[in-house]
């Protein structure tokens, strides 16, 4: 099914608005943050009007029908992800906190000293950071998979890079960079080949691709649901029943426990053991509303119309001159993301006189400093699309950047 953009943006109040300058809003940072549809706010909304109430405690009716639509969103989740069971879904903050959960509650377990941890070399900070923290503490070794100059990954000594040292790969499923969608397959065989596990950072990918975690094999996946046209504060991490079985808690307090004593506590069950005090109730609750408007577009329709819009935009921007772009030639192999650079320009600079015109892009090194050092670059300008994205929002981004051109130009002459 084709989507329609221009009826989509009417069910996202914000898209309608104007900037302080009197521009219409014109919304392409949606790597960071998508926008939330109607029903997504009035659903947030009506829990705090109609259905407050603190989850798993309360034997009252309100606390009771919270209980049901919490975990309701747990099921939900579990469907549209291909889950293979709803207790493998854990709730988080956010893909942050899933990554850290796996590195301090599974990491500590399992990892040790002289053990290797396999990352890329393209890893947002959040799968970055917390596994150099964990190499710290247990004198593990980091090694990294390289990338080709196309940004996808190098997989030619896979097999010297995973090897029976190995203990986990966490790796990008689609980068928030480049858009790069990533061959992951090869990456998990070859892992479990030699016995390590796997963890996805799924952060982008979950909000652009249809994502099967049966098929996909992966022991760990990370995504948040604020990329996904839900609430901000809410995340979910999947891992595999056994794995999560066996893995200790990471957060001790209410809810995750079966009995306490002054000495000694036992654990609750999957999957309250990993899911500490009182959660975002309201973004859980959110989040399911998301997961509903989603659905009724279809991953593969928001996917396809991304790469319309990707081609259309790359077509454009090649056109313009004095233009860099990163990422792939192969739209099989990128979504609906573009990072490039201005010559001349530092991105910054791009970015306030978009911000001028009413453009919302990211400028900066998206929390990806090995990457930009790698390209021996300060940070791009990146234009990040989702459902909502008409070619007429790429005809504005365009535009804009001939007037950053035009400025410079004139700068330069001085």
């Amino acid at each position: 099914m084709k989507l329609d953009p221009y009826r989509i943006k009417e069910d996202f109040p914000i898209l309608s608005t104007l900037t302080p300058n009197g521009k219409p809003l014109v919304y392409l940072d949606n790597g960071a943050s998508s926008q939330k549809p109607k029903s997504v706010i009035d659903g947030t909304s009506k829990y705090y009007e109609e259905e407050n109430a603190n989850i798993h405690r309360g034997i009252y009716h309100l606390s009771q029908h919270a209980t049901e639509l919490f975990e309701k969103s747990r099921i939900k989740a579990s469907h549209f992800f291909g889950s293979p069971c709803a207790k493998s879904m854990i709730f988080t903050r956010g893909a942050t906190e899933s990554i850290n959960l796996v590195a301090q509650a599974w990491g500590r377990a399992n990892v040790s000293e002289g053990d290797e941890i396999v990352l890329s070399v393209q890893e947002h900070h959040s799968n970055l950071v917390p596994w150099q923290m964990l190499a710290q503490e247990k004198g593990a070794i980091l090694r990294f998979i390289p990338i080709k100059e196309d940004t996808t990954y190098d997989l030619s000594n896979l097999d010297s890079i995973i090897n029976r040292r190995t203990k986990i790969v966490a790796v990008s499923h689609m980068s928030n960079v480049t858009g790069t969608i990533h061959d992951v397959k090869p990456i998990i065989t070859r892992a479990h080949q030699v016995g390590a596990k796997v963890l996805l950072d799924g952060a982008q990918a979950a909000s652009h691709l249809k994502v099967n975690l049966t098929s996909l094999d992966v022991d760990f996946y990370a995504f948040s649901a604020h990329k996904m046209m839900g609430p901000t504060g809410v995340g979910m991490l999947y891992g595999r029943e056994e794995i999560l079985e066996a893995m200790p808690p990471w957060l001790g307090g209410g809810d995750m426990i079966e009995n306490v004593d002054l000495e000694i506590s036992t654990y609750a069950n999957l999957p309250a053991k990993l899911e500490a005090g009182t959660p975002n109730i309201a973004g859980v609750i959110g989040f399911a509303y998301a997961l509903d408007y989603l659905t009724k577009l279809g991953m593969e329709n928001i996917h396809e119309h991304e790469m319309e819009i990707t081609e259309y935009a790359l077509t454009k921007l090649n056109r313009l001159g004095g233009i860099t772009i990163y990422g792939t030639d192969d739209l099989d192999k990128r979504g609906g993301v573009i990072s490039f650079t201005l010559e001349g320009v530092h991105p910054h600079d791009v970015g306030s006189i978009l911000d001028e015109e009413g453009i919302a892009i990211r400028v900066g090194h998206h929390c990806c400093q090995p990457l930009m050092k790698l390209w021996k670059i300060p940070g791009t300008c990146r234009a990040s699309f989702y459902a909502y994205t008409t070619k007429e929002d790429v005809d504005s981004l365009v535009a804009s950047l001939e007037k950053v051109k035009s400025i410079f130009s004139r700068v330069a002459k001085r």
